[in-house]
């Protein structure tokens, strides 16, 4: 079994040595990659046909992939989904069978993270697992969901909801689905189910093959341009770069615009990995999602960017709404909604955002992170609550001489303040992240945690002239 460090290692090291990356970053690509010759085998081979041969060939082609890119630690992956099944048959689509797999893929995921995590990021069989566990922790959910009464189910649970358990087989093949299981995207079980029994898509059989190639190569080229974005930025602003020496030497408004640049840059490596994945479900047709208003197929299904909102983004939930789209709708849909016996949308927003702390591990730059993203959201939601109920601020804000700047304003504070709520979540370490903030004399937490001093002066010069319920968050 392949392995990182194995004897067939040094050609990848020097390579990625040569491409300025690491060996387990490289692995991760190529086993990514190998994704696209394995969708097109099932693709003119499979598609269509027995439903147990395509199981079979994406657990075998999954297993290959991980054992390339994680050696033998793949076993831990293999040992979860087993475990899982295991609870699945013992509970069935009981509220217990459902916890009983939250708590055990969690807390073999936090095993993982104790047992191999270090002071930076690691690349190792944690991050399929953290992939792992958001699907089979779906897929009893789902379990569950479909032991309910249907009336009692929402538009969407009703479209994920299983009325029997899935068979091993089942399981395996789609925790294991190519390139998908390494870094998302997440896709329901029913979703699978359909695809391999040819529902998904209407009117395709294996003489007929959906009309995907072409937008997943689109995709594919998207993700590529990203990469190479993402690799000549890194010249300038490496991974670490606001933990250096040559950060600390800049003044202090230019601190900020590197860290806007460097944040910037970190996403652009996640948004190529993410790019390039869903280009292989694409191509597999699994992301077909139906026809638009023009009667054009759409392969969005699993989509876990929206680049132009990205791109254009002029306020913080814009980056929400486009970035990491596919975890976001998982985490809304299996632990936001469920949360709503809390009576309080604050309530349960803290703890979608502890879950997902919780379940990126224990360094505390992950909850400081999803700390900021939460004071930041609270922010930005009253003061749109306030302009919005203020008839004069909102015609001279958006008039036509005021709304260029504006525009402006916002798009260099989205660019200079996602590099500040960004830095605990890429450097990790307490000292690493207090000694940027120091630096920049914590000019993030005076104007977002600042606001709650402040607000009272706001609301003061902008009065409401429209009525309460005239707005609506």
């Amino acid at each position: 079994m392949s392995a990182p460090g194995s004897s067939g290692a040094s050609l990848l090291s020097h390579l990625g040595d040569t491409l300025g990356t690491s060996e387990h970053a490289l692995r991760l690509l190529l086993s990514i990659l190998l994704g696209y010759p394995i969708v097109l085998i099932h693709r003119h081979f499979l598609y269509g046909r027995s439903p147990v041969l395509q199981h079979l060939l994406f657990i075998c082609t999954g297993f290959l992939i991980s054992s390339f890119c994680y050696g033998w630690d793949t076993f831990h992956l293999i040992g979860t989904v087993v475990g899982v099944y295991g609870i699945l048959l013992l509970f069935g689509g009981s509220f217990l069978g459902a916890i009983a797999t939250l708590v055990f893929t969690m807390t073999y995921l936090l095993y993982g993270y104790f047992a191999t995590s270090t002071d930076v990021y690691d690349i190792k069989w944690t991050m399929p697992h953290c992939v792992l566990t958001l699907r089979l922790t779906g897929v009893a959910i789902d379990l569950y969901d479909g032991a309910q009464k249907q009336e009692t189910l929402s538009a969407e649970n009703k479209k994920s909801a299983l009325q029997e358990k899935p068979s091993i087989l089942e399981l395996l093949a789609h925790s294991f689905f190519p390139s998908a299981f390494l870094v998302g995207p997440q896709f329901h079980m029913k979703r699978y189910q359909n695809f391999v029994s040819g529902k998904l898509i209407p009117n395709t059989n294996s003489s007929k093959l959906p009309n995907c190639v072409r937008p997943a190569l689109i995709r594919f080229g998207t993700g590529t341009l990203y990469l190479c974005i993402y690799q000549v930025l890194t010249i300038w602003v490496p991974d670490m770069y606001p933990d250096t020496e040559t950060f600390q030497q800049n003044g202090f408004l230019m601190k900020h615009v590197m860290l806007g640049l460097w944040a910037r840059t970190a996403l652009y490596k996640y948004i190529s990995c993410w790019l390039i994945t869903e280009g292989v479900c694409i191509m597999s047709g699994i992301t077909y999602s139906g026809k638009d208003e023009n009667n054009i197929e759409k392969w969005d299904g699993c989509a876990n960017v929206q680049l132009s909102v990205f791109e254009g983004c002029t306020k913080f939930n814009h980056y929400i709404m486009a970035f990491n789209t596919n975890t976001n709708h998982w985490i809304a849909q299996y632990v936001y909604k469920r949360l709503k016996f809390l009576n309080s949308k604050l309530a349960s927003q803290g703890g979608a955002l502890a879950f997902l702390a919780v379940w990126h591990g224990f360094h505390s730059g992950y909850y400081v992170c999803f700390f900021n993203e939460f004071v930041v959201m609270l922010m930005e939601k009253e003061v749109e609550s306030i302009l919005a109920r203020n008839e004069k601020a909102t015609m001279f804000l958006s008039s036509p001489f005021v709304s260029p700047i504006v525009w402006v304003i916002l798009k260099l504070y989205t660019f200079i303040f996602m590099g500040y709520c960004l830095v605990p979540f890429v450097l990790l370490s307490f000292n690493r992240y207090w000694a940027v903030y120091k630096s920049v004399y914590f000019s993030g937490y005076l104007l977002f945690l600042g606001w709650h001093l402040y607000a009272p002066l706001v609301r003061k010069a902008l009065k409401p002239s429209r009525a309460r319920n005239a707005h609506q968050d």
